[in-house]
Formats: C-alpha cells, sequence, structure tokens
C-alpha cells in the first residue's frame, strides 16, 4: 500500500497499517487528531512533515528518511521496535522515549527530555540540543554527536561514546560502565557519582569534574579550566598538561603534567590514599 502527497489530519488516520509507503504527506490541520500512524509495523516514511501529537507510538520496524517533525510533534516516538531514522528533523518534547533499538543517521535534534528509558540507541553523525537527554536509557553507541545540553546521560547504562562534543552541565550523573573516546566534554560537575566512567583521549572542560566516582579512569586526557578534581573519587588517571586544582581524591593514582593546587585538608576517611605525581614539582596546599 502506498500513501502519496496526502493531507491528513483526523485523528488516528493511519491507525495499525503495515508493510505501507508514505511518501510526501503532511499530517497537519483543523482536525487536529493525535497517533496518525499507532500500532503500525513494516513502514517506510519519506519526505514527510508532522505537526501533530503522538504519530508513532508502538510501530514495529520503520524507516524514516529526509522527515521533518515540527516544534508541535509532541511524544513522536514512544514504544517503538527497530525504527531507523536519517536525515530528518526532530522536534518538539520527548520526541524519543521507552523505545528499543532504534537508529539515528545524520538528523538534528531539538528536543526537551530527548531519549528516555530507551535501550539500544545507535547515533550517528547527529546534532542535538536538549535539555534532559537520555535519563536512564542504556546500551547505546555513539558516534559524531554534536550536543548542547544540561542534565545529560543521567542513570545510564552501558553506554560507548566516539569522536563527538558534548557541551553539557552535569552529565553523567550516576552512570554506569561508559566509555568515552576522542571527544569534547565540557560543562560543571561532570560524572558526579558515576561507576566505571572511562575516558580516553578526551578535553575535559569545566569545574568541579568527577567527584564522588568509583572507577574511574581517565587515559591521556586533558583538563581545562578544571578546579577541584576528583573530591571523594577513586581514580586512576593520565593528563596531559595542567590541572587546576585536585581535592581529597579517595583511592588511585593521579598523574599530571602540572597541578595547580593539591587540596588535602582531612576530610578523608583514615583508609584513604591517592598518589599524586606531577612531571613538574608541585607543592601540596593543606
Amino acid at each position: 500500500m502506498k500513501y502519496e502527497n496526502l493531507v491528513l489530519d483526523e485523528e488516528r488516520a493511519l491507525y495499525g497499517i503495515h508493510d505501507a509507503e508514505i511518501k510526501s504527506c503532511t499530517f497537519a490541520g483543523k482536525a487536529d487528531g493525535e497517533s496518525a500512524l499507532k500500532e503500525c509495523q513494516a513502514l517506510k516514511i519519506a519526505d514527510c512533515r508532522f505537526e501533530l501529537r503522538y504519530p508513532l507510538w508502538h510501530v514495529q520496524q520503520a524507516e524514516i528518511s529526509d522527515c521533518i517533525l515540527t516544534d508541535t510533534c509532541r511524544a513522536a516516538l514512544w514504544y517503538d521496535q527497530g525504527i531507523h531514522i536519517r536525515n530528518s528533523e526532530l522536534g518538539g518534547i520527548k520526541a524519543l522515549r521507552e523505545c528499543d533499538n532504534t537508529l539515528l543517521c545524520a538528523c538534528t535534534i531539538d528536543s526537551t527530555e530527548f531519549g528516555w528509558f530507551c535501550r539500544g540507541v545507535k547515533m550517528d553523525g547527529c546534532k542535538l540540543n536538549g535539555e534532559y537527554p537520555f535519563l536512564q536509557s542504556r546500551n547505546m553507541e555513539i558516534l559524531g554527536l554534536t550536543m548542547t545540553g544540561k542534565y545529560s546521560f543521567q542513570y545510564v547504562e552501558n553506554v560507548t561514546i566516539r569522536n563527538s562534543h558534548l557541551d553539557t552541565k552535569d552529565a553523567f550523573w550516576h552512570s554506569k560502565n561508559v566509555t568515552v573516546y576522542d571527544s569534547v566534554v565540557k560543562g560543571e560537575y561532570l560524572g558526579w557519582y558515576s561507576e566505571n566512567l572511562k575516558l580516553v583521549r578526551c578535553k575535559i572542560i569545566g569545574t568541579q569534574p568527577l567527584c564522588y566516582a568509583k572507577g574511574l579512569v581517565l587515559e591521556d586526557c586533558e583538563m581545562e579550566q578544571t578546579d577541584l578534581s576528583f573530591e571523594n573519587s577513586e581514580v586512576m588517571a593520565t593528563i596531559t598538561g595542567s590541572v587546576l586544582s585536585v581535592k581529597n581524591p579517595m583511592h588511585g593514582s593521579i598523574v599530571a603534567d602540572s597541578i595547580g593546587e593539591i587540596i588535602l585538608d582531612g576530610h578523608l576517611p583514615p583508609d584513604a590514599h591517592c598518589d599524586i605525581v606531577c612531571r613538574e614539582q608541585t607543592e601540596p596546599t593543606v
């Protein structure tokens, strides 16, 4: 079945269709109907415009390309499985939630609360602006993401990120088993309360990073504007260049070219011990 060059605004306009192609259609109009493609299966959707709410819920296996989901397209993709989205614009609050095995390639996303409670998200070459993305999602693979956010990747598990630029406050809080390669991570209070967060050849920018962390690893990273780093953390870190200050690391080892200030103020338990090595000698401030 093929649907082409249609304007559809009815409630559940194409409810339950399967093995269908939808091309150059617009989901908008006076009827203001919701859930246009709910409970559908095996769809190919191309060059369409979605302006109405909840268009793609409980959809199984769909290919979406060159589409626009506007800022009025609220909660567009929920409870879906096997959705592949390419070269599309995703707007509207809560654009992706509770989905399994979603692939996004070359997409531009502007969505508050994007990607909550998802499993198996893969992203390649996307741009994302979102205040609170990826809450409690897991098993994600991300490549070439340019992101502006605030409270990003909180409570996520089993995530790999490569070659990305993340400009975000409070990223990776309470995360587990996250590895970031060859990326810039900019923000405040990065990675607090994380478990097994690993940063490889990354540039880390911003105040008070990587505190109260367990199993934290930095390999050949740079740190810029990073004061009061590693407080109460278990850390193994090798850093190229300088760190503004390190405060009360709990256990492990920190090696850097230089550290502007090492603060050991006695607020750690008796068994706390962290080796701090400066390639250029720095005297601790107590």
